[in-house]
């Protein structure tokens, strides 16, 4: 099957993954909530195929500095995640997730990369979840890597070491909010070899 076959995924199946993408954002707010005890809202708004090369100008300029959380994809499949933010998007994340006024971190702490990193982790590890009992897969994300540099060069610390990487991805956009403050938008990448993309197909069935 061709490298490009995440492509054939249908409307239907896009549909259904949506809707798994749901579940693991509705276990990932119920985690945060738990983390910060405070009431932290997560949605799902759009699940999509996208061309690798599109990953470094997912949030704009591909010379924007943006912050990444990496993690590798241990079990049935080879993969990726990443998780990726704009630094304002980061800095206004960390400030949710510590409770303090949006706007007050201006730089990153120790504290706040541990959020970020903790936030990638709980996120990666309620989507393998949903994935899981999904697909019928043992999928587990490995420890957090957080990267603090500009897009294109986080996308070819993701291309380095990582052979086969497959053309196409799944792009599952992520909004963060707490009652009425405007939503932190995100994007949680799933980024398969092409071997792991026939798996992923084959395991993908909608009644």
């Amino acid at each position: 099957m061709a490298d490009n076959s995440l492509q054939t995924l249908s409307d239907t199946q896009i549909d259904a993954l949506k809707e798994v993408g749901n579940i693991g954002a509705g276990h990932a707010a119920t985690a945060l909530s738990q983390l910060i005890k405070k009431k932290i809202m997560i949605s799902v708004p759009e699940v999509k195929v996208i061309r690798t090369q599109e990953i470094d100008h997912l949030l704009g300029d591909p010379n924007t500095l943006v912050a990444g959380v990496i993690m590798n994809v241990l079990g049935d499949i080879t993969s990726k995640i990443l998780l990726l933010l704009t630094r304002e998007s980061a800095l206004n994340l960390v400030d949710l997730l510590l409770q303090k006024p949006a706007g007050s971190t201006k730089v990153l702490s120790e504290v706040g990369n541990s959020a970020i990193k903790e936030t990638g982790n709980i996120l990666a590890g309620a989507y393998m979840n949903s994935l899981n009992e999904f697909l019928g897969l043992m999928l587990l994300p490995s420890v957090p890597n957080l990267v603090f540099d500009i897009a294109s060069a986080i996308f070819s610390s993701l291309s380095d070491g990582f052979d086969g990487m497959s053309t196409h991805i799944l792009s599952i956009e992520t909004q963060f909010s707490e009652s009425n403050e405007k939503a932190i938008k995100g994007y949680l990448l799933l980024i398969p070899d092409v071997p792991s993309v026939k798996v992923l197909l084959a395991s993908i069935r909608v009644n």
